[in-house]
Order: structure tokens, then C-alpha cells, then sequence
């Protein structure tokens, strides 16, 4: 109990495995997490998203100088090398084969996904299968949600009294991964962290600079996330109950979001729970594609 995990990442294409690796396998960093260590990985990169591939070499040559990471030539390699998986790739479009591979050869080891976790939600429900099917202990989130200006607001006592929310983040676009997958992802996880599953339709209101996705949940209940791409950075939200409102400020926190990711994964890598119900998770990748189709069609409503 008292050995370090062995973690193996998947995929060197994202700024998230610099992070995870100072966090874990660097006792000076600002916020080491203690309880587990990279071990592994295996580099990927999609050729065809230079936002990926650009970044391999880079990230592959620090984990392997600064870090000590062995860097090995198969996604098997690397779960055989590891107790706990850290799936990285930061294309959602190539999750589902490597998910695949990856539970093929775990052996039950836990795995933890980075977003966008799938860009449709029968490749979500997909992914969910897989793992039963192997038995692969599975959870994926946004850093997002596990903030502690939001985890201090909804608890399991308050989240059942939350009336409504209202969250606003940046929401990059990148073709290839369309819509809100790509970055708008972070805000609609911490509506979904506040308001739980339950959302029937989605508008999105939608202009060069700015989206407004507004969702309604079967109990009346409404949620809206607000995007940007003038480049503030910033995410807040309002919680409201039924007698006030409380601010979410993600700016003023102390222990930064990847901090708060990197002890719950590590917490799940040793119990295998996952924190989050899959079908909250799947629920979330369909907001998403009910917000994408109705920001492409003139704020129509569209259905879940």
C-alpha cells in the first residue's frame, strides 16, 4: 500500500503530461502529488493536427531528460510496464481504438482518459463497453470539475438543492475535433458538475466571438455556459439555490486544477472507483453534440 503506482502514459501530444509528470515525479514542484510516479509512454501524435504532432518530439525528449520516463514503442508495451494507465492523446477522434488496445492487454489495470474523452456519444457509450467488457476500472473528466471553488459550493448534500447555474470559459475552435469538444468542454463539465444529469434540449446563440448554450433539464431547471474567443482565460460561474446565488471563481484558488485532477486520479487509481457515473459522462459528450448541431443551425433547439 505504501509502494508508488506505476503510472504509463498514453500519448506525448498535450502540455497535460508535462503537468502530470512535474506533479507526480518531482518533489520540488509547486504542488507535488504524492502516491505515484510515470514510469512509462509511448509518444502518438495525430499527423494530420499540427497541434499534436508538433508537440511530440518535445514533450517525449522532457519526459525522458527531465523526468525520467522510459519512452517505449507500443501502447502494450507501456500497460505492461505500468499498474495505472493515464490515456493523454489529445485527438478525440483516435480514443476509442487506443482505449481499445489499451484494455485488450490491462488486465483490470485503471484507466484514466483526458478530454475530449469522445466526440460522439455512441463512441462514449462505446468506450464505457469496452471496459466493462475487460473489466477496466475507467473514469475521464476536465480538470474543471474537481476545482475547489466548485467542490467547496456543490457537495453531495448541496448538489440535489442546486436550481440552476450558469458557468463562462474560453472555447477555442479546432476542426478537427469540432465545436465545444475542443475547448469549450471545461465550462459544460462544471455545469454538469453542478447540475447533474437530467438536460432535455440545447440552444446555442452564436456569433464570431461568443456562444451562449443554454440547456434545460427535464425538471425545469436551466443551465447555460457562455464561450469566448477574446481571449479571457478566466472561468466563473453562479450556483443558484433556492435562496441565493453563490460565485464560482476559479482564478483566486491556491491549489490549481491540475493539482485537484492529480490527487483524485491518483485516489482512483488505488481504489479503482471512479468518481463520476458513466452515464453523467455520456450525457455530457451528447450536450456537446446537441449544442454543436444547434450552434451549425441557427440556435434550432435539438433534442437529447
Amino acid at each position: 500500500m505504501n509502494k508508488d503506482i506505476k503510472i504509463g502514459i498514453i500519448g506525448l501530444d498535450t502540455s497535460h503530461v508535462i503537468v502530470f509528470s512535474d506533479a507526480f515525479n518531482n518533489p520540488a514542484a509547486k504542488s507535488p502529488v504524492a502516491g505515484a510516479k510515470v514510469v512509462a509512454a509511448w509518444p502518438g501524435g495525430s499527423h494530420d493536427l499540427e497541434s499534436s504532432i508538433g508537440r511530440v518530439a518535445g514533450y517525449t525528449k522532457d519526459l525522458k531528460e527531465k523526468f525520467g520516463v522510459q519512452i517505449l514503442d507500443s501502447i502494450e508495451a507501456v500497460v505492461a510496464a505500468s499498474d495505472a494507465i493515464l490515456h493523454t492523446s489529445l485527438d478525440g477522434r483516435v480514443h476509442f481504438e487506443q482505449f481499445q488496445r489499451i484494455a485488450a492487454c490491462a488486465n483490470g489495470k485503471p484507466v484514466f482518459v483526458d478530454k475530449p474523452f469522445a466526440l460522439r456519444a455512441i463512441d462514449a457509450r462505446g468506450i464505457f463497453n469496452v471496459a466493462k467488457k475487460f473489466n477496466v476500472p475507467l473514469f475521464t473528466s476536465s480538470s474543471l470539475r474537481f476545482t475547489g471553488a466548485i467542490t467547496r459550493v456543490v457537495t453531495p448534500a448541496t448538489r440535489p438543492l442546486v436550481k440552476g447555474a450558469q458557468f463562462q470559459g474560453p472555447a477555442a475552435l479546432e476542426p478537427t475535433n469540432p465545436g465545444f469538444f475542443w475547448y469549450g468542454i471545461h465550462p459544460i463539465e462544471m455545469l454538469y458538475t453542478t447540475m447533474g444529469r437530467g438536460c432535455r434540449s440545447v440552444r446555442c446563440v452564436s456569433n464570431d466571438s461568443f456562444d451562449l448554450i443554454t440547456g434545460v433539464w427535464a425538471d425545469g431547471r436551466i443551465g447555460s455556459v457562455h464561450c469566448n474567443r477574446t481571449g479571457n482565460y478566466e472561468y466563473h460561474g453562479l450556483v443558484h439555490f433556492e435562496k441565493n446565488s453563490v460565485h464560482i471563481n476559479g482564478q483566486t484558488e491556491e491549489k490549481g486544477f491540475f493539482t485537484c485532477l492529480a490527487e483524485t486520479v491518483v485516489e482512483f487509481f488505488r481504489t479503482g472507483q471512479a468518481p463520476i457515473d458513466p452515464e453523467e459522462t455520456i450525457e455530457l459528450i451528447r450536450f456537446i453534440e446537441c449544442a454543436n448541431e444547434s450552434r451549425a443551425n441557427d440556435a434550432r433547439e435539438v433534442l437529447l
